[in-house]
């Protein structure tokens, strides 16, 4: 910081910025200088200044340099300055992982730790209104949400440009959709709990921190070679205390296979409960080993879920007269659900939890911190230690499933092969 020095006979001394007096309080000494019949008085709670003592005027020695009823101006304290954003060049490309709607994934190697993470280059190059609030709400939620079973947010970086803004999370060796793919046999019941109780954990804290995903599905489950799941991609999150324009809130989300029926209906106005119906679409995915709903638009979807449910009634559904949609929509006539058919291999425990998370009305719908404690849970087998799975090659780091080693030929003709008492031996 640069100083300046005031000339003196005596020994000039360096005086700093701090050292000059402010001009609000310049003025506010000159106004309010206490004339000689005035009566000192106590603030109180403000411990008034020391007194500057005069040899030459011992009538105000002990009268204070400021008066005690002036206005109190803090000191100034000084306060850090902010950090500036590191490089994207501190990490070292490896190779692409995916590109989505919201960005392209990199698998990338920090320079100076040598940490694996993963790099998100959010698309900023066609944003004409400054930055997207998906990244925002998607930082912004990952900062919020602190739990084991959420993916972890390490910083933000820069490129050379404005639009080259990365996210630095932690590489996750796989993501649940593409491992049910290439798995050669699906999970036992013992793991599909070990993952449910894992993705209901995650759930619940991010319900508890006023956090809605809006885009729980099997993509966006990431899981390592411990057994442990992440839940990822916050772009569509959103934190459903605050205000709700007047459009209220979009339908515009969740990925169609996974998307609650409310949203299919039109609802305007929703809470948790969607996310919960794709978390009953998860556990359906785990036990079939595919998409529970495989539909191709919204209209063939509701159809599918109609078929699976029974369509709705008063009772299973109370609002349901009530949403825009539902003039538009004719019913098919009334029929149990097919769980049972569906998911034959069940207990009882199991299918009561899948109905009770695709279940129609919103309010009767479980939530994340109820189903936590299902009896489904506790019942034999009990969930396996995450430990205890087997590990998968990770198609994000490029790894690929060992083909089993070929066995050799049988021998043809005795006569192309020697013993190994034929062959001379050093």
């Amino acid at each position: 910081m640069a100083s300046e020095s005031t000339s003196s006979t005596s020994t000039p001394r360096k005086r700093s910025k701090w050292d000059e007096e402010d001009p609000d309080d310049a003025a506010i000494r000159q106004r309010q200088q206490p004339s000689k019949r005035s009566v000192r008085t106590r603030s109180r709670g403000v411990r008034p200044p020391s007194p500057v003592r005069s040899e030459s005027h011992p009538a105000t020695a002990s009268r204070p340099s400021r008066p005690l009823h002036s206005v109190y101006v803090p000191p100034r304290t000084h306060h850090p300055s902010i950090q500036p954003s590191r490089s994207v060049y501190c990490y070292e490309r490896l190779n692409q992982i995916e590109e989505g709607s919201y960005g392209v994934v990199f698998r990338a190697r920090d320079k100076e730790t040598g940490d694996i993470v993963a790099l998100k280059k959010l698309k900023l190059d066609e944003e004409k209104h400054g930055f997207p609030i998906t990244a925002l709400r998607e930082i912004n939620a990952l900062m919020s949400c602190h739990h084991d079973n959420v993916v972890r947010i390490r910083e933000v970086v820069v490129g050379d440009t404005l639009t080259q803004v990365f996210v630095v999370m932690d590489f996750i060796e796989h993501d649940l959709k593409t491992l049910l793919t290439l798995m050669p046999s699906p999970f036992l019941q013992s793991e599909i709990k070990t993952l449910m109780l894992q993705l209901l954990s995650a759930v619940a804290h991010c319900h508890s921190n006023w956090i809605l995903h809006r885009d729980l599905k099997t993509s966006n489950l990431l899981m390592n070679n411990r057994g442990t799941i992440k839940v990822a991609d916050f772009g569509l999150a959103r934190r459903y205390g605050d205000p709700v324009g007047v459009g209220g809130l979009t339908q515009l989300v969740v990925t169609l296979w996974y998307r609650a029926p409310e949203i299919l209906m039109g609802a305007t106005t929703y809470s948790t409960a969607i996310d919960m119906w794709s978390v009953g679409c998860i556990f359906a995915e785990l036990l079939l080993k595919e998409p529970l709903f495989q539909a191709k638009n919204e209209i063939e979807l509701l159809s599918m879920i109609f078929k699976l449910l029974g369509p709705p009634t008063s009772s299973s559904w109370h609002d349901y007269s009530t949403l825009p949609l539902a003039k538009t929509i004719t019913l098919p006539s009334p029929q149990p659900h097919q769980f049972r058919q569906r998911f034959h291999h069940m207990t009882t425990a199991g299918i009561d939890l899948l109905v009770s998370l695709l279940t129609y009305d919103p309010e009767q719908r479980i939530s994340a911190e109820e189903a936590v404690h299902h009896p489904y849970f506790s019942e034999s087998p009990l969930p396996k230690h995450p430990d205890l799975f087997g590990s998968f090659p990770s198609a994000a780091a490029g790894e690929r499933r060992r083909k089993p080693f070929d066995s050799p030929s049988a021998p043809v003709r005795a006569a192309d092969y020697k013993l190994l008492t034929e062959v001379d031996l050093p």
